[in-house]
């Protein structure tokens, strides 16, 4: 039996909302409509979706708010903002959120498609995942790729963990397939975002920045950015995994 993805569209404009509606339906998903963020809300809470997208602007809940309030329910659903909006203020705001992609408005039917298959490839892997589940160390640090709990003895001796978003978890993976190597820009967006474009490379520093942020109880290790080429995770010697 051929399930279909479900998707949740929440977009203000009624009959731009009824055409995108349409032309996801004929090309097989099942889509849900609201036509405000607190509507939006409310539907999500009554069945499980495969994938969100918010319009940004949008009355009584805007997009961010809602993403917001969905991520608190549901850590995994993929969520793609549609915004007339380019300031890269809210472009990282809505990465921030945990957006898997960012659409400006206007846009072709076909990349809206495109970005969708895109999203829904990246979040429906779990087979692989399983095949290629493992543990990381590095330095201090134990990585559970599987659980997505990264874990350290700090210096006062107390167990810190952090619980990582799937993002965070493949890029932190790639990290450690790299080792104080360079990781490609470029690979790292195509393996995680399933694009090389600018919206996804803020996303990427967005998810960098907080990895570093996790990694600050070893001196021994750094993530740093080599310029034209990508990132390196750094381990000196002796701390390697």
């Amino acid at each position: 039996m051929n399930l279909k993805n479900k998707i949740l569209l929440v977009e203000d404009d009624r009959n731009f909302g009824d055409v995108l509606c349409s032309y996801l339906e004929m090309n097989d998903y099942e889509v849900t409509v609201a036509t405000d963020g607190e509507m939006g809300l409310e539907e999500f809470k009554k069945d499980r979706f495969d994938l969100c997208i918010f319009d940004v602007m949008m009355p009584k809940k805007d997009g961010f708010a809602l993403a917001k309030d969905v991520r608190e329910l549901d850590q995994a659903v993929s969520i793609i903002f549609l915004t007339a909006k380019t300031m890269k203020e809210d472009v990282i705001k809505g990465f921030k959120l945990g957006a898997d992609d960012y659409i400006s408005k206007p846009f072709t039917s076909e990349e809206l498609l495109y970005r969708i298959q895109a999203v829904l490839k990246r979040g429906n892997k779990p087979e692989k995942q399983k095949q290629e589940s493992k543990d990381f160390y590095i330095g201090k640090y134990h990585f559970n790729y599987p659980l997505r709990i990264l874990s350290v003895k700090t210096d006062k001796g107390a167990d810190n963990q952090e619980k990582l978003s799937p993002k965070e978890a493949e890029l932190l993976k790639l990290f450690c397939k790299y080792s104080n190597d360079i990781l490609p820009r470029s690979l790292a967006l195509k393996e995680i975002w399933g694009d090389d474009n600018y919206f996804t490379a803020r996303s990427m520093d967005v998810f960098v920045t907080k990895l570093r942020k996790y990694l600050k109880y070893d001196d021994n290790i750094e993530i740093v950015n080599i310029h034209g080429n990508g990132f390196q995770l750094r381990i000196k010697e002796g701390e390697d995994a």
